[in-house]
Protein backbone atom coordinates (compact mmCIF):
# COMPACT_ATOMS: atom_id res chain seq x y z
CA UNK A 1 0.00 0.00 0.00
CA UNK A 2 1.37 3.02 -0.77
CA UNK A 3 1.05 6.03 0.98
CA UNK A 4 1.68 10.21 0.18
CA UNK A 5 2.87 11.35 3.95
CA UNK A 6 2.89 15.08 4.90
CA UNK A 7 4.87 16.07 8.08
CA UNK A 8 5.13 19.79 8.99
CA UNK A 9 4.45 19.40 12.46
CA UNK A 10 7.67 22.86 13.65
CA UNK A 11 10.28 23.82 11.34
CA UNK A 12 10.48 21.26 8.40
CA UNK A 13 8.18 20.72 5.46
CA UNK A 14 8.36 16.92 4.44
CA UNK A 15 6.53 14.90 2.34
CA UNK A 16 7.24 11.22 1.64
CA UNK A 17 5.66 8.58 -0.45
CA UNK A 18 6.14 5.07 1.54
CA UNK A 19 5.19 1.25 0.49
CA UNK A 20 4.63 -0.85 4.11
CA UNK A 21 7.71 0.03 5.45
CA UNK A 22 9.94 1.07 2.22
CA UNK A 23 10.41 4.52 1.71
CA UNK A 24 10.40 5.49 -2.34
CA UNK A 25 10.84 9.01 -2.03
CA UNK A 26 11.78 11.62 1.10
CA UNK A 27 11.76 14.72 0.35
CA UNK A 28 12.21 17.46 3.42
CA UNK A 29 12.78 20.97 3.17
CA UNK A 30 14.51 22.83 6.20
CA UNK A 31 13.77 26.56 7.80
CA UNK A 32 16.89 26.06 9.92
CA UNK A 33 18.01 29.35 7.44
CA UNK A 34 15.08 31.24 8.38
CA UNK A 35 14.90 30.88 12.12
CA UNK A 36 18.75 30.63 12.55
CA UNK A 37 18.83 34.79 13.03
CA UNK A 38 15.96 34.73 15.64
CA UNK A 39 17.66 32.01 17.50
CA UNK A 40 14.75 29.87 17.44
CA UNK A 41 11.19 29.09 15.92
CA UNK A 42 9.29 31.89 15.12
CA UNK A 43 5.57 30.13 14.58
CA UNK A 44 4.25 33.06 11.80
CA UNK A 45 7.80 32.81 9.48
CA UNK A 46 7.51 28.61 10.08
CA UNK A 47 3.67 28.97 8.73
CA UNK A 48 4.60 31.27 5.78
CA UNK A 49 7.42 28.69 4.91
CA UNK A 50 5.50 26.04 4.94
CA UNK A 51 2.67 27.60 3.03
CA UNK A 52 5.08 28.61 0.26
CA UNK A 53 7.22 24.99 -0.17
CA UNK A 54 4.37 22.72 0.46
CA UNK A 55 3.27 22.14 -2.85
CA UNK A 56 6.95 21.71 -4.43
CA UNK A 57 7.75 19.25 -1.88
CA UNK A 58 4.60 17.17 -2.65
CA UNK A 59 5.06 17.38 -6.67
CA UNK A 60 8.59 16.80 -5.56
CA UNK A 61 7.55 13.83 -3.74
CA UNK A 62 5.59 12.41 -6.31
CA UNK A 63 7.92 12.51 -9.49
CA UNK A 64 9.86 9.49 -7.26
CA UNK A 65 7.00 8.00 -6.79
CA UNK A 66 3.45 8.97 -8.95
CA UNK A 67 1.13 6.64 -7.57
CA UNK A 68 -0.34 6.25 -4.08
CA UNK A 69 -3.37 4.87 -2.68
CA UNK A 70 -3.61 6.71 0.82
CA UNK A 71 -2.88 10.21 2.26
CA UNK A 72 -1.22 10.26 5.46
CA UNK A 73 -0.73 13.48 7.56
CA UNK A 74 0.42 14.63 11.30
CA UNK A 75 -2.53 15.79 13.37
CA UNK A 76 0.08 16.39 16.02
CA UNK A 77 1.73 17.38 18.42
CA UNK A 78 3.38 20.45 17.00
CA UNK A 79 2.89 23.97 16.39
CA UNK A 80 -0.58 24.73 15.60
CA UNK A 81 -0.28 27.28 12.87
CA UNK A 82 2.24 25.04 10.95
CA UNK A 83 0.15 21.56 11.82
CA UNK A 84 -2.40 23.42 9.76
CA UNK A 85 -0.39 23.58 6.87
CA UNK A 86 -0.33 19.85 6.54
CA UNK A 87 -3.63 19.01 7.29
CA UNK A 88 -4.77 21.48 5.11
CA UNK A 89 -2.95 20.11 1.91
CA UNK A 90 -3.46 16.49 2.50
CA UNK A 91 -7.46 17.03 3.07
CA UNK A 92 -7.30 18.75 -0.56
CA UNK A 93 -5.08 15.52 -1.78
CA UNK A 94 -7.33 13.04 -0.25
CA UNK A 95 -10.50 14.84 -1.55
CA UNK A 96 -9.01 15.61 -4.85
CA UNK A 97 -8.12 11.71 -6.01
CA UNK A 98 -10.57 9.86 -3.90
CA UNK A 99 -8.23 9.01 -1.16
CA UNK A 100 -8.55 7.72 2.32
CA UNK A 101 -7.23 9.68 5.05
CA UNK A 102 -4.81 8.52 8.05
CA UNK A 103 -4.15 10.81 10.76
CA UNK A 104 -0.92 10.37 12.48
CA UNK A 105 0.89 11.27 16.17
CA UNK A 106 3.80 13.08 15.81
CA UNK A 107 5.51 10.95 18.22
CA UNK A 108 4.37 7.57 16.86
CA UNK A 109 6.88 8.55 14.29
CA UNK A 110 9.34 8.80 16.30
CA UNK A 111 8.72 5.06 18.30
CA UNK A 112 8.46 3.86 14.43
CA UNK A 113 11.26 5.63 12.79
CA UNK A 114 14.23 2.91 14.41
CA UNK A 115 11.82 0.24 11.27
CA UNK A 116 12.12 2.30 8.57
CA UNK A 117 13.49 0.97 5.10
CA UNK A 118 15.24 2.53 2.44
CA UNK A 119 13.16 1.44 -1.26
CA UNK A 120 14.63 -2.08 -0.53
CA UNK A 121 14.04 -3.09 2.05
CA UNK A 122 17.49 -2.24 4.00
CA UNK A 123 18.03 -2.70 6.85
CA UNK A 124 15.82 -6.00 7.31
CA UNK A 125 15.10 -5.41 11.19
CA UNK A 126 11.77 -7.12 12.37
CA UNK A 127 9.43 -6.57 15.27
CA UNK A 128 10.53 -8.00 18.89
CA UNK A 129 8.19 -6.79 21.16
CA UNK A 130 7.31 -5.28 23.82
CA UNK A 131 10.48 -2.31 23.36
CA UNK A 132 11.15 0.10 26.02
CA UNK A 133 11.45 3.29 23.48
CA UNK A 134 12.84 6.79 24.19
CA UNK A 135 11.79 9.97 22.48
CA UNK A 136 14.53 12.68 22.70
CA UNK A 137 13.97 15.81 20.48
CA UNK A 138 13.56 19.14 20.86
CA UNK A 139 10.19 19.13 22.01
CA UNK A 140 9.72 16.14 23.54
CA UNK A 141 11.13 13.91 26.26
CA UNK A 142 9.08 10.64 26.95
CA UNK A 143 9.71 6.96 27.94
CA UNK A 144 7.22 4.84 26.43
CA UNK A 145 6.43 1.01 26.68
CA UNK A 146 6.27 -0.13 22.86
CA UNK A 147 3.92 -3.28 23.26
CA UNK A 148 2.61 -4.09 19.93
CA UNK A 149 1.87 -2.41 16.69
CA UNK A 150 0.18 1.39 17.53
CA UNK A 151 -0.04 0.30 21.37
CA UNK A 152 1.78 2.59 23.82
CA UNK A 153 1.87 3.28 27.72
CA UNK A 154 3.65 6.36 28.71
CA UNK A 155 5.57 5.91 31.82
CA UNK A 156 8.12 9.52 31.70
CA UNK A 157 8.01 12.21 30.36
CA UNK A 158 9.28 15.94 30.64
CA UNK A 159 7.65 18.04 33.43
CA UNK A 160 8.84 21.29 31.60
CA UNK A 161 11.82 21.38 29.44
CA UNK A 162 12.52 18.79 26.39
CA UNK A 163 16.10 17.27 26.30
CA UNK A 164 17.06 18.95 22.98
CA UNK A 165 14.88 22.22 24.02
CA UNK A 166 17.88 22.49 26.99
CA UNK A 167 20.38 21.62 24.87
CA UNK A 168 19.55 24.55 22.22
CA UNK A 169 18.99 27.59 25.06
CA UNK A 170 22.20 26.17 26.78
CA UNK A 171 24.13 26.80 23.18
CA UNK A 172 21.81 30.10 23.00
CA UNK A 173 23.54 31.56 25.97
CA UNK A 174 27.63 30.58 25.28
CA UNK A 175 26.46 32.01 21.18
CA UNK A 176 26.56 28.82 19.65
CA UNK A 177 23.29 29.61 17.12
CA UNK A 178 20.07 27.35 16.90
CA UNK A 179 20.39 24.56 16.19
CA UNK A 180 22.67 23.85 19.01
CA UNK A 181 22.95 20.41 18.95
CA UNK A 182 25.14 19.54 16.33
CA UNK A 183 27.54 22.33 17.66
CA UNK A 184 27.46 21.08 20.97
CA UNK A 185 28.71 17.79 20.45
CA UNK A 186 31.50 18.79 18.09
CA UNK A 187 32.86 20.81 21.11
CA UNK A 188 32.38 18.01 23.97
CA UNK A 189 34.12 15.55 21.59
CA UNK A 190 37.22 17.97 21.53
CA UNK A 191 36.77 18.32 24.97
CA UNK A 192 36.66 14.65 24.74
CA UNK A 193 33.61 14.11 26.21
CA UNK A 194 34.34 15.20 29.57
CA UNK A 195 32.28 17.06 32.34
CA UNK A 196 34.61 19.59 33.70
CA UNK A 197 31.46 21.24 36.35
CA UNK A 198 29.42 18.64 37.55
CA UNK A 199 26.02 20.68 36.69
CA UNK A 200 23.09 19.19 38.23
CA UNK A 201 21.49 15.71 37.12
CA UNK A 202 17.23 16.83 37.51
CA UNK A 203 14.86 14.42 39.23
CA UNK A 204 17.41 11.18 39.51
CA UNK A 205 16.25 10.91 42.90
CA UNK A 206 12.37 10.90 42.18
CA UNK A 207 10.41 7.46 42.26
CA UNK A 208 8.56 8.13 38.86
CA UNK A 209 10.56 8.14 35.34
CA UNK A 210 9.70 11.78 34.70
CA UNK A 211 12.68 14.25 33.48
CA UNK A 212 12.59 18.04 34.14
CA UNK A 213 16.14 20.44 32.19
CA UNK A 214 14.64 23.58 33.26
CA UNK A 215 16.75 23.66 36.44
CA UNK A 216 19.57 22.45 34.70
CA UNK A 217 18.98 24.95 32.36
CA UNK A 218 18.76 27.57 35.40
CA UNK A 219 21.64 26.76 36.74
CA UNK A 220 23.97 26.87 33.93
CA UNK A 221 22.57 30.77 33.20
CA UNK A 222 23.68 31.21 36.77
CA UNK A 223 27.23 29.81 36.66
CA UNK A 224 27.71 31.70 33.65
CA UNK A 225 26.90 34.78 35.53
CA UNK A 226 28.81 34.26 38.65
CA UNK A 227 31.12 33.03 36.71
CA UNK A 228 32.18 35.71 33.89
CA UNK A 229 36.14 34.61 33.69
CA UNK A 230 34.65 31.10 32.82
CA UNK A 231 32.73 31.69 29.58
CA UNK A 232 35.91 31.65 27.48
CA UNK A 233 35.95 28.06 28.12
CA UNK A 234 33.35 27.37 25.47
CA UNK A 235 34.37 23.55 24.82
CA UNK A 236 34.53 22.72 28.11
CA UNK A 237 31.48 24.18 29.05
CA UNK A 238 29.30 22.66 26.28
CA UNK A 239 30.71 19.21 26.98
CA UNK A 240 29.73 19.91 30.82
CA UNK A 241 25.90 20.51 29.61
CA UNK A 242 25.76 17.93 27.33
CA UNK A 243 26.97 15.19 29.83
CA UNK A 244 24.37 16.45 32.44
CA UNK A 245 21.69 16.07 29.99
CA UNK A 246 22.64 12.70 28.51
CA UNK A 247 23.41 11.28 32.06
CA UNK A 248 19.76 12.20 33.44
CA UNK A 249 18.85 10.43 29.73
CA UNK A 250 20.89 7.47 30.92
CA UNK A 251 19.98 7.17 34.23
CA UNK A 252 16.04 7.44 33.95
CA UNK A 253 16.32 4.85 30.88
CA UNK A 254 18.17 2.65 32.98
CA UNK A 255 15.80 2.99 35.98
CA UNK A 256 12.35 2.00 33.53
CA UNK A 257 14.51 -1.22 32.66
CA UNK A 258 14.66 -2.08 36.13
CA UNK A 259 10.86 -1.19 36.51
CA UNK A 260 9.79 -2.91 33.78
CA UNK A 261 12.69 -5.74 32.91
CA UNK A 262 12.12 -4.38 29.00
CA UNK A 263 15.84 -5.00 27.90
CA UNK A 264 14.88 -4.02 23.99
CA UNK A 265 15.45 0.04 23.65
CA UNK A 266 14.16 2.02 20.71
CA UNK A 267 15.70 5.49 20.62
CA UNK A 268 14.29 8.20 17.99
CA UNK A 269 14.10 11.98 17.70
CA UNK A 270 16.52 14.73 16.89
CA UNK A 271 18.60 14.34 19.69
CA UNK A 272 19.48 10.61 19.18
CA UNK A 273 21.37 12.00 15.73
CA UNK A 274 24.44 12.63 18.60
CA UNK A 275 27.26 9.58 17.87
CA UNK A 276 28.35 9.95 21.81
CA UNK A 277 24.77 9.38 22.94
CA UNK A 278 24.54 6.68 20.53
CA UNK A 279 27.54 5.25 22.22
CA UNK A 280 25.74 5.69 25.89
CA UNK A 281 23.02 3.71 24.71
CA UNK A 282 24.99 0.85 23.77
CA UNK A 283 26.99 0.66 26.60
CA UNK A 284 23.41 0.25 28.49
CA UNK A 285 22.24 -2.32 26.18
CA UNK A 286 24.87 -4.32 26.71
CA UNK A 287 24.87 -3.96 30.19
CA UNK A 288 21.84 -5.38 30.29
CA UNK A 289 22.38 -8.23 28.01
CA UNK A 290 19.69 -6.09 25.46
CA UNK A 291 19.56 -4.82 22.49
CA UNK A 292 19.01 -0.77 20.91
CA UNK A 293 18.04 0.24 18.18
CA UNK A 294 18.28 3.77 16.66
CA UNK A 295 16.93 5.50 13.04
CA UNK A 296 18.75 3.86 10.64
CA UNK A 297 19.68 7.01 8.64
CA UNK A 298 20.08 10.02 9.86
CA UNK A 299 17.05 12.23 8.14
CA UNK A 300 14.63 10.21 10.11
CA UNK A 301 16.46 11.14 13.27
CA UNK A 302 15.07 14.57 12.35
CA UNK A 303 10.80 15.23 11.90
CA UNK A 304 10.31 13.53 8.34
CA UNK A 305 7.43 12.22 6.53
CA UNK A 306 8.78 8.78 5.87
CA UNK A 307 8.02 7.92 9.64
CA UNK A 308 4.66 9.02 9.34
CA UNK A 309 4.03 6.91 6.07
CA UNK A 310 5.10 3.85 7.85
CA UNK A 311 2.38 4.66 10.99
CA UNK A 312 0.16 5.41 8.49
CA UNK A 313 0.73 1.83 6.75
CA UNK A 314 0.03 -0.11 10.37
CA UNK A 315 -2.67 2.43 10.74
CA UNK A 316 -4.78 1.29 7.34
CA UNK A 317 -4.07 -2.49 8.14
CA UNK A 318 -6.32 -1.95 11.45
CA UNK A 319 -8.86 0.17 8.92
CA UNK A 320 -7.99 3.30 11.29
CA UNK A 321 -9.20 6.11 8.63
CA UNK A 322 -9.87 9.56 8.96
CA UNK A 323 -13.34 9.15 8.44
CA UNK A 324 -14.76 12.74 8.67
CA UNK A 325 -11.97 14.31 6.31
CA UNK A 326 -13.42 18.14 6.46
CA UNK A 327 -13.77 17.50 10.55
CA UNK A 328 -10.15 16.89 11.11
CA UNK A 329 -8.27 19.05 12.91
CA UNK A 330 -5.25 19.87 14.59
CA UNK A 331 -4.00 18.62 18.01
CA UNK A 332 -0.59 20.61 19.09
CA UNK A 333 -0.81 18.77 22.37
CA UNK A 334 -1.88 15.42 21.16
CA UNK A 335 -0.24 12.46 23.30
CA UNK A 336 0.27 8.89 23.13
Amino acid sequence: MKILAIDTSCDETAVAVTDGRRVLSNIIYSQILIHKKWGGVVPSLAKRAHEDRIDFVVGDALKKAANFDAVAVTQGPGLAVALEVGIKKAKELAQKYGKKLIAVNHLEGHVYSCFVQNSQGNPPIEFRFPYLALIVSGGHTELVIFKNHLQYEVIGQTVDDAAGEALDKAGKLLGLGYPAGPVIERLAKEAENKDFYHFPRPMLRSNNLNFSFSGLKTSFYYFLQRHPEEQKKIKELASSFQEAVFDTLIAKTEKAINQTGITNLLVGGGVIANQYLRTKFRQLAKKHQGSVLFPSYKHLTGDNAAMIGVVAYYKAQKGQFVFDIVGLDRVPRLGL
